[in-house]
Protein backbone atom coordinates (compact mmCIF):
# COMPACT_ATOMS: atom_id res chain seq x y z
CA UNK A 1 0.00 0.00 0.00
CA UNK A 2 0.99 3.61 -1.25
CA UNK A 3 0.28 6.38 1.23
CA UNK A 4 0.31 9.32 -1.15
CA UNK A 5 0.30 12.71 -0.22
CA UNK A 6 -1.44 15.67 -2.24
CA UNK A 7 -3.38 18.39 -3.07
CA UNK A 8 -5.38 19.46 -6.45
CA UNK A 9 -2.29 21.15 -8.08
CA UNK A 10 -0.54 19.93 -11.78
CA UNK A 11 2.02 18.07 -9.94
CA UNK A 12 -0.06 16.20 -7.48
CA UNK A 13 -1.93 15.22 -10.35
CA UNK A 14 1.01 13.73 -12.11
CA UNK A 15 1.00 11.30 -9.29
CA UNK A 16 -2.91 10.83 -8.93
CA UNK A 17 -2.64 9.70 -12.70
CA UNK A 18 0.51 7.47 -12.41
CA UNK A 19 -1.29 5.77 -9.66
CA UNK A 20 -4.71 5.30 -11.56
CA UNK A 21 -2.87 4.20 -14.66
CA UNK A 22 -0.80 1.71 -12.87
CA UNK A 23 -3.33 0.32 -10.24
CA UNK A 24 -1.07 0.37 -7.67
CA UNK A 25 -3.88 0.66 -4.19
CA UNK A 26 -2.98 3.62 -2.72
CA UNK A 27 -4.14 5.46 0.10
CA UNK A 28 -4.83 9.66 -0.46
CA UNK A 29 -4.24 12.20 2.31
CA UNK A 30 -5.43 15.69 1.19
CA UNK A 31 -2.83 18.76 2.51
CA UNK A 32 -4.44 21.98 3.40
CA UNK A 33 -1.78 23.76 1.36
CA UNK A 34 -3.43 27.14 2.97
CA UNK A 35 -3.32 25.99 6.23
CA UNK A 36 0.02 25.44 5.96
CA UNK A 37 -0.06 21.45 6.76
CA UNK A 38 2.96 20.90 4.08
CA UNK A 39 5.25 22.65 6.41
CA UNK A 40 4.63 20.91 9.87
CA UNK A 41 7.11 18.90 11.07
CA UNK A 42 4.88 15.44 10.53
CA UNK A 43 5.10 15.88 6.66
CA UNK A 44 8.71 17.56 6.62
CA UNK A 45 9.71 13.54 8.07
CA UNK A 46 8.49 12.99 4.51
CA UNK A 47 9.43 15.83 2.46
CA UNK A 48 12.12 17.82 4.07
CA UNK A 49 11.35 20.53 1.40
CA UNK A 50 8.04 20.95 2.74
CA UNK A 51 5.61 20.46 -0.33
CA UNK A 52 3.66 18.13 -2.45
CA UNK A 53 3.61 15.24 -3.52
CA UNK A 54 5.10 13.22 -1.86
CA UNK A 55 4.50 8.91 -1.17
CA UNK A 56 5.18 6.14 1.33
CA UNK A 57 5.96 2.82 0.19
CA UNK A 58 4.57 0.66 2.86
CA UNK A 59 5.19 -2.14 1.18
CA UNK A 60 8.94 -1.36 0.93
CA UNK A 61 9.95 -0.55 4.27
CA UNK A 62 8.29 2.68 4.47
CA UNK A 63 10.20 4.18 2.05
CA UNK A 64 9.47 7.86 1.31
CA UNK A 65 9.72 9.43 -2.11
CA UNK A 66 9.62 13.20 -2.97
CA UNK A 67 9.46 15.46 -5.89
CA UNK A 68 7.14 14.68 -8.47
CA UNK A 69 9.25 13.64 -10.90
CA UNK A 70 11.21 11.09 -8.51
CA UNK A 71 7.93 9.51 -7.71
CA UNK A 72 6.95 9.04 -11.10
CA UNK A 73 9.50 7.04 -11.94
CA UNK A 74 9.78 4.78 -8.58
CA UNK A 75 6.39 4.80 -9.65
CA UNK A 76 6.92 3.51 -12.62
CA UNK A 77 10.09 1.06 -11.72
CA UNK A 78 7.40 -0.36 -9.09
CA UNK A 79 5.17 -2.01 -11.52
CA UNK A 80 7.30 -2.42 -14.55
CA UNK A 81 4.72 0.00 -16.42
CA UNK A 82 5.24 3.39 -18.24
CA UNK A 83 8.70 3.46 -18.55
CA UNK A 84 10.34 1.82 -21.84
CA UNK A 85 12.36 -1.21 -20.83
CA UNK A 86 14.61 -0.37 -24.29
CA UNK A 87 17.68 2.21 -23.08
CA UNK A 88 17.20 4.62 -25.73
CA UNK A 89 13.25 4.65 -25.76
CA UNK A 90 13.88 4.71 -22.01
CA UNK A 91 16.37 7.53 -22.00
CA UNK A 92 13.88 9.48 -24.33
CA UNK A 93 10.91 9.20 -21.36
CA UNK A 94 13.17 10.30 -19.15
CA UNK A 95 14.33 13.67 -21.56
CA UNK A 96 11.21 15.09 -21.77
CA UNK A 97 10.76 14.21 -17.96
CA UNK A 98 13.13 16.90 -17.34
CA UNK A 99 11.98 18.80 -20.21
CA UNK A 100 8.74 18.97 -17.92
CA UNK A 101 10.47 19.87 -14.65
CA UNK A 102 13.19 21.97 -15.51
CA UNK A 103 10.79 23.96 -17.99
CA UNK A 104 7.34 24.05 -18.59
CA UNK A 105 6.42 23.17 -14.91
CA UNK A 106 8.93 26.20 -13.40
CA UNK A 107 7.90 28.66 -16.52
CA UNK A 108 3.86 27.98 -16.33
CA UNK A 109 4.19 28.32 -11.99
CA UNK A 110 5.71 31.91 -12.45
CA UNK A 111 3.63 32.63 -15.45
CA UNK A 112 0.66 31.76 -12.82
CA UNK A 113 1.89 33.94 -10.41
CA UNK A 114 2.67 37.14 -12.31
CA UNK A 115 -0.78 36.75 -14.57
CA UNK A 116 -2.82 35.22 -11.52
CA UNK A 117 -1.28 36.22 -7.96
CA UNK A 118 0.81 39.71 -7.93
CA UNK A 119 -1.59 42.23 -7.04
CA UNK A 120 0.92 44.47 -8.87
CA UNK A 121 0.78 43.47 -12.71
CA UNK A 122 4.40 43.65 -13.83
CA UNK A 123 4.00 43.36 -18.30
CA UNK A 124 7.75 42.50 -18.67
CA UNK A 125 7.59 39.73 -16.10
CA UNK A 126 4.43 38.59 -17.34
CA UNK A 127 5.53 38.71 -20.77
CA UNK A 128 8.57 36.57 -20.05
CA UNK A 129 6.97 33.63 -18.67
CA UNK A 130 3.61 33.48 -21.00
CA UNK A 131 6.49 33.92 -24.12
CA UNK A 132 8.89 31.16 -22.35
CA UNK A 133 5.76 28.48 -21.53
CA UNK A 134 4.28 29.18 -25.59
CA UNK A 135 8.13 28.25 -26.75
CA UNK A 136 8.04 25.27 -24.80
CA UNK A 137 5.20 24.17 -25.86
CA UNK A 138 5.74 25.05 -29.53
CA UNK A 139 8.79 22.38 -28.80
CA UNK A 140 6.36 20.48 -27.62
CA UNK A 141 4.21 20.52 -31.02
CA UNK A 142 7.13 20.22 -33.31
CA UNK A 143 8.16 17.06 -31.61
CA UNK A 144 4.40 15.69 -31.69
CA UNK A 145 4.31 16.46 -35.21
CA UNK A 146 6.18 12.94 -35.77
CA UNK A 147 5.51 11.35 -32.63
CA UNK A 148 2.37 9.98 -31.20
CA UNK A 149 3.99 10.66 -27.44
CA UNK A 150 6.60 11.71 -25.85
CA UNK A 151 8.56 8.92 -26.43
CA UNK A 152 7.64 7.49 -29.38
CA UNK A 153 4.49 5.54 -30.14
CA UNK A 154 4.66 4.29 -26.15
CA UNK A 155 2.71 6.51 -23.55
CA UNK A 156 4.74 7.17 -20.98
CA UNK A 157 5.39 8.91 -17.58
CA UNK A 158 6.36 11.50 -19.44
CA UNK A 159 2.82 12.42 -21.51
CA UNK A 160 1.64 12.70 -18.01
CA UNK A 161 3.95 14.83 -16.12
CA UNK A 162 3.52 17.00 -19.27
CA UNK A 163 -0.05 16.32 -19.84
CA UNK A 164 -0.18 18.07 -16.08
CA UNK A 165 0.83 21.51 -16.68
CA UNK A 166 0.19 21.60 -20.38
CA UNK A 167 -3.89 21.08 -19.89
CA UNK A 168 -4.19 24.34 -17.45
CA UNK A 169 -2.65 26.78 -20.28
CA UNK A 170 -5.38 29.00 -19.69
CA UNK A 171 -4.86 29.74 -16.18
CA UNK A 172 -1.34 31.23 -17.43
CA UNK A 173 -2.67 32.72 -20.19
CA UNK A 174 -0.86 30.99 -22.57
CA UNK A 175 -2.79 29.76 -25.78
CA UNK A 176 -2.53 26.73 -27.97
CA UNK A 177 -4.16 28.12 -31.56
CA UNK A 178 -1.84 27.12 -34.06
CA UNK A 179 -0.26 24.40 -32.16
CA UNK A 180 -2.47 21.34 -33.96
CA UNK A 181 -0.29 18.58 -33.04
CA UNK A 182 0.16 19.50 -29.08
CA UNK A 183 -3.77 20.06 -29.25
CA UNK A 184 -4.40 16.77 -30.45
CA UNK A 185 -1.73 15.20 -27.94
CA UNK A 186 -3.89 17.03 -25.40
CA UNK A 187 -7.27 15.56 -26.18
CA UNK A 188 -5.53 12.06 -26.69
CA UNK A 189 -3.88 11.94 -23.27
CA UNK A 190 -7.05 13.55 -21.89
CA UNK A 191 -9.49 10.63 -23.06
CA UNK A 192 -8.05 8.26 -21.01
CA UNK A 193 -10.02 6.55 -18.29
CA UNK A 194 -7.02 7.07 -15.53
CA UNK A 195 -6.02 10.30 -16.85
CA UNK A 196 -9.89 11.41 -16.39
CA UNK A 197 -9.82 9.91 -12.49
CA UNK A 198 -6.80 11.02 -11.36
CA UNK A 199 -7.57 14.59 -12.24
CA UNK A 200 -10.46 14.59 -9.92
CA UNK A 201 -8.44 13.11 -6.90
CA UNK A 202 -8.23 15.52 -5.33
CA UNK A 203 -11.02 17.56 -7.39
CA UNK A 204 -9.72 20.22 -8.72
CA UNK A 205 -12.16 23.41 -10.52
CA UNK A 206 -12.40 23.10 -13.52
CA UNK A 207 -10.70 25.10 -16.05
CA UNK A 208 -14.10 26.81 -17.00
CA UNK A 209 -14.59 27.34 -13.34
CA UNK A 210 -10.92 28.75 -12.66
CA UNK A 211 -11.98 31.62 -15.10
CA UNK A 212 -15.13 32.52 -13.48
CA UNK A 213 -13.93 32.03 -9.73
CA UNK A 214 -10.38 33.51 -10.88
CA UNK A 215 -10.05 36.38 -8.25
CA UNK A 216 -10.93 34.56 -5.36
CA UNK A 217 -8.27 31.71 -6.23
CA UNK A 218 -5.71 34.46 -6.63
CA UNK A 219 -6.65 36.01 -3.43
CA UNK A 220 -6.28 32.50 -1.50
CA UNK A 221 -2.95 31.97 -3.64
CA UNK A 222 -1.34 35.12 -2.90
CA UNK A 223 -1.98 35.28 0.63
CA UNK A 224 -0.04 31.88 0.89
CA UNK A 225 2.46 33.73 -1.62
CA UNK A 226 3.03 36.54 1.26
CA UNK A 227 3.62 34.34 4.14
CA UNK A 228 6.34 32.15 2.53
CA UNK A 229 4.10 29.20 1.91
CA UNK A 230 3.62 27.03 -1.83
CA UNK A 231 0.97 25.55 -3.45
CA UNK A 232 3.43 22.49 -4.45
Amino acid sequence: MIDFYTAATPNGHKISIALEELQLPYTMHVLSLSANEQKQDWFLAINPNGRIPAIVDRANDDFAVFESGAILIYLAEKAGRLLPADPKARSRALQWLMFQMGGVGPMMGQANVFFRYFPEKIQAAIDRYQGESRRLFRVLDGHLKDNEYLAGSEYSIADIANWAWVRTHKWSGVETEGLPHLQRWLAQVGERPAVKCGIELPPSRAIDEREQKGEELAAEVRKMLETGQSRD
